[in-house]
């Protein structure tokens, strides 16, 4: 890399190039900068700059190519008044960034889906205070704004969603607050698009953060 950083998103785009945004380049600052990696030669190039360096943020890679950057971090200490509800759009046409309409929610820690249809589906996350969030907000690439879609019924961070066959989407694990600890939970839940709202699924065997799922 061009730079050093952490905490930072790493998206495979349809051409098989990698675009590597943001994160902590060192104590107390974020990165407003993405990279390039081509596997055609295996370097590294610069590529346009966010209007907020962010950390913890989630990136989607859109059905037209570009790449949604939203939430994050753009806190020099991590946590605080400073979490992000804005976004941004990666044009691989113009190697740049622009903005896009911001969520109702600042988060971190959470998930952004890419659904069938093009939306984007962002679920729960951290906000202030270390709180998870149980909210879940929509994107429009049509419109360029969110719109807010059912809650879950357990609030949680570093879960994963992963987008079914059926065009639901399956949220599972995650982590939370007690009145004495973290906690990380075994429960999953499920987002209907028909009607916008999450039911129950099943437990998992295991409580669980941090994971991976694919589907």
């Amino acid at each position: 890399l061009a730079e050093a950083r952490s905490d930072h998103s790493a998206t495979l785009l349809s051409d098989g190039r990698v675009l590597v945004v943001g994160g902590e380049k060192g104590p107390f600052e974020m990165h407003t900068s993405a990279e390039i990696w081509d596997p055609a030669t295996g370097a590294f190039e610069s590529t346009g700059s966010m209007a907020e360096g962010r950390k913890w943020h989630a990136a989607t890679h859109l059905t037209d190519g570009r790449v949604l950057v939203v939430g994050g971090s753009g806190n020099p200490h991590g946590y605080g008044d400073n979490l992000l509800n804005s976004a941004e759009n990666w044009d691989p046409a113009s190697g740049e960034f622009e903005s896009t309409g911001s969520m109702a929610d600042s988060r971190i820690h959470h998930t952004a889906t890419l659904l069938t249809d093009g939306r984007v589906l962002a679920v729960a996350g951290v906000v202030l205070s270390i709180a998870p969030l149980a909210s879940a907000e929509l994107w429009d690439p049509t419109t360029g704004k969110w719109t807010q879609t059912g809650s879950l019924k357990r609030a949680r961070a570093q879960h994963t969603a992963t987008l079914l066959e059926d065009v639901r989407v399956l949220v599972i694990g995650g982590a939370g607050m007690t009145k004495k600890a973290i906690k990380t939970f075994t429960k999953a839940e499920i987002w209907d698009p028909a009607i916008g709202a999450f039911s129950h699924a099943a437990h998992l065997g295991t409580s669980r953060s941090g994971h991976s799922a694919t589907r």
